[in-house]
């Protein structure tokens, strides 16, 4: 199948400065996406031309401020963009909320690097932070050996992260009271990883997440870093800024699929009595409790994204309740979408199951996602504990690293 032709291309001098250019070029890109989908899930990563479509729409720069020459989107602006996104394909907006973590990472990097090695606004960066690898203390640098999994997008990023636990002199270097060790993140080009072509699942096929390694690998310090200690201080330069954005996705697969079956429903009927779809009690029922629930969730993200905006914009540290405010609301959404897939699912019965149907390919992109650490139990376990002042199991989903 031929992918579609996106809008006039040209990073320069076309690509997006303002927020509402940004977003337009995003609700141009849904029906080339959604054309486009077949294609990605069988290419199991995303082709070139999909790639170069989301990097001339300036999608990898939501993030960058406006003083980096980037349009400058806040979280809730960033989130939007990739829902609508989502509207068109799943794995194309998942890869497009991981590619625009460049300038978050920035925050922590040094300026020097921040400035002259990931001073592209459309720069993209993949990998994993989790410290799943080592990196041994060497004069200038690190070495750095591991095996990272979901590298979700490192098919076509420039840079990759990688994180580890730090050793000196052959033993576990000691972290801040409280850490198992001393986490830090490292930074290298694509081309310096193996990436291995492990990425076969159920659904996200086309985010090409895949694993990557590394054996001995030099990482000059600069290139290193920690999510505890930001360069700059503002609403990004905290842990969970590179969050905030993720409910996007699952919010937007529920809405097409929710606008599938409600298009559906002009032409179809009850096999069994005839009444057509738009005047059956239960469709009526199915349809608008699925609205009911995808606008409660996405009034959560949203308010939730604002609340905490003001909240970093005062410069206090969050309250408990504020903290968890906007993990819970990200927890929720994948839950919620996936739900209502599934009822719409089951609605359209058989007609369903069949690989043209988009339900088929949203339920399972739903089911892969919510496998994600972030919509997992210990999320919440992490948001109650830290409500009650016990011990969360992953502080790092509430933005705490030592």
């Amino acid at each position: 199948m031929a992918t579609p032709q996106a809008p006039a291309t040209g990073r320069t001098p076309t690509a997006p400065d303002t927020a509402e250019e940004l977003l337009r070029r995003a609700e141009e890109l849904v029906p080339v996406l959604r054309a486009a989908s077949p294609d990605i899930e069988e290419a199991r990563r995303l082709p070139g031309t999909v790639v170069r479509q989301l990097r001339d729409a300036g999608v990898f720069r939501m993030g960058v401020p406006v003083d980096r020459g980037g349009p400058g989107l806040d979280s809730a602006q960033q989130t939007l963009l990739v829902e609508i996104l989502a509207r068109g394909d799943t794995s194309a907006a998942w890869c497009a909320m991981i590619g625009m973590d460049t300038p978050l990472y920035a925050q922590f990097l040094p300026e020097s690097v921040a400035r002259d090695e990931l001073g592209d606004p459309d720069t993209v960066t993949a990998g994993l932070i989790l410290p799943l690898g080592r990196a041994d203390r060497v004069p200038g640098g690190y070495r750095v050996t591991g095996r990272w999994p979901f590298g979700s997008g490192i098919t076509h990023a420039d840079w990759v992260v990688a994180g580890c636990f730090v050793h000196k002199d052959g033993r576990p270097e000691p972290g801040p009271p409280g850490a198992p060790g001393l986490w830090r993140i490292m930074l290298a080009r694509r081309e310096e990883f193996e990436v291995l072509d492990t990425w076969h699942t159920t659904g996200l096929a086309g985010s090409g997440s895949r694993d990557y390694r590394a054996e001995g690998l030099f990482v000059p310090e600069q290139h290193s870093f920690s999510l505890g200690s930001p360069r700059v201080p503002g609403p990004y330069a905290t842990p969970e800024a590179i969050l905030r954005n993720m409910p996007g996705v699952p919010l937007g697969v529920a809405r097409a699929a929710l606008d599938h079956v409600r298009e559906l429903a002009a032409g179809r009927v009850e096999r069994a009595t005839g009444v057509p779809w738009a005047e059956s009690y239960r469709v009526q029922v199915a349809v608008g409790e699925c609205e009911m629930e995808l606008s409660a969730a996405r009034h959560a993200v949203y308010g939730s994204l604002r609340r905490q905006s003001a909240v970093l914009a005062s410069g206090r540290d969050p309250l408990p309740d504020e903290r968890v405010d906007t993990v819970l609301a990200r927890v929720n959404a994948f839950r919620v979408a996936r739900g209502i897939v599934t009822r719409l699912y089951d609605l359209v019965a058989t007609a369903a199951i069949y690989r043209p149907s988009p339900l088929d390919r949203w339920l399972r992109d739903l089911t892969t996602m919510r496998q994600h650490v972030i919509a997992q139990d210990q999320i919440l376990q992490s948001a109650g504990a830290h409500l009650l002042g016990g011990t969360p199991h992953n502080p790092f989903s509430l933005g705490l690293v030592p």
